[in-house]
């Protein structure tokens, strides 16, 4: 699917999206689905507002979407617009004494990406940042699996990592990088004051320059068999 279409789809997403009043440029919808008590009145809102509503069957609604779950809804939306890293630094400060901060070191799956979005905003992390360059961008399934948390939950994408890591450093933040063998366990760690998590690719973890970024490097214990755990469960 296109990233240039700038499409989201499902109903918690699309739902989300509506209710923060974000600019849909179009919406397509079943019928029976647009006068469910849920979507009804925003839906009258965003056309008031300038969204054009297209009912169609479940068969547009899968071409649209290539195939994917659309739950009945999809829509055409301005592009995501990124936080600068200072702001994004400050604002987290703004709103509490031990803001966290979550960093995706090359993260390339979509639904990886989408679920730690989910969980970070989930569990009252600050924001997150990723960076430009050999990693996933908002695409339509990050968005599909975030589901909806993106609405809410500020993203900087960043062209130099390690530089960016310097400027939290500088912001008074402690990095902690995850690493599957070599960190400390962490239970062990002390997880207070302002926090930077760092959460490595899927493949190869964290680069060796993101590890010497850090100021530690904590590991998950695990009791099974598995060896590691996947970076979207590790956050």
């Amino acid at each position: 699917m296109s990233e240039d279409l700038d499409l989201i789809y499902g109903r918690h997403p699309v739902l989300a999206a509506l209710e923060n009043e974000r600019q849909l440029n179009r919406i397509w919808i079943l019928p029976q689905l647009r006068y469910d008590s849920r979507f009804h009145s925003l839906l009258s809102q965003a056309k008031a507002n300038g969204s054009v509503i297209e009912e169609v069957e479940a068969r547009r609604l899968s071409q649209i979407t290539e195939g994917a779950n659309h739950q009945g809804i999809a829509a055409q939306i301005s592009p995501y617009s990124y936080k600068d890293l200072g702001e994004l630094i400050a604002e987290a400060k703004s709103k509490t004494d031990n803001p966290v901060i979550v960093v995706c070191d090359g993260i390339t799956d979509p639904h990886n990406l989408g679920a730690i979005i989910r969980t970070a905003e989930a569990l009252g992390a600050q924001g997150l940042v990723i960076p430009q360059r050999r990693a996933v961008g908002l695409t339509s399934t990050v968005m599909k699996v975030a589901s909806g948390a993106l609405e809410t939950f500020p993203i900087a994408r960043v062209v130099n990592l390690g530089r960016a890591l310097e400027e939290l450093k500088e912001a008074g933040f402690w990095i902690y990088g995850t690493t599957a063998e070599t960190g400390k366990m962490l239970h062990t760690i002390d997880l207070t004051g302002s926090i930077v998590l760092v959460i490595g690719s899927e493949d190869d973890g964290l680069s060796l320059r993101t590890q010497h970024c850090c100021d530690v490097l904590i590991s998950i214990p695990l009791q099974g068999k598995t060896p590691s755990l996947n970076a979207s469960v590790a956050a």
